[in-house]
């Protein structure tokens, strides 16, 4: 018994800061106002592009980004995959697309864009070789 119950607290404390990427901008807008949060949108290349991927390792993946997106933003993920076998479905790809045109019309990546609820852009930044520490104060400065 003692052991499902750790099992049971192990689950839950894996769970506490999972993210939840978008890959809709009306389903996180709606989501930013209900939430009143502002929407953090990343443009990312996560099969070839080496600063996404260190970006998304180093910053997205740490528990200090985690913590500190779970009470700021909304997460939304435009990815432009290469590789055959990591494309994404269509409706999916078709509305990056869509993002890309209206946010990205450079094709930076990464491409990191804070907006608030409506979709208005507030800021924009990219990759930064600097720590998940470093990259949550910027972006808490632009969040201002």
């Amino acid at each position: 018994m003692k052991i499902v119950l750790v099992i049971f607290v192990m689950m839950l404390s894996f769970g506490t800061y999972a993210q939840d990427w978008k890959t809709n901008m009306e389903e996180a807008k709606a989501t930013a106002g209900k939430e009143n949060k502002n929407i953090l949108l990343v443009f990312s290349g996560s099969d070839w592009c080496a600063p996404c991927i260190k970006l998304d390792k180093v910053v997205w993946k740490s528990e200090v980004f985690k913590q500190y997106a779970e009470k700021k933003f909304v997460l939304l993920r435009a990815d432009f995959p290469n590789k055959k076998a990591n494309q994404l479905p269509k409706e999916v790809a078709e509305g990056n697309k869509k993002l890309s045109e209206k946010y990205n019309k450079d094709g930076n990546f990464p491409l990191v864009v804070l907006l608030d609820k409506s979709g208005k852009v507030i800021a924009m930044t990219g990759f930064k070789n600097i720590s998940a520490e470093e990259y949550v104060k910027l972006l808490d400065s632009l969040n201002k």
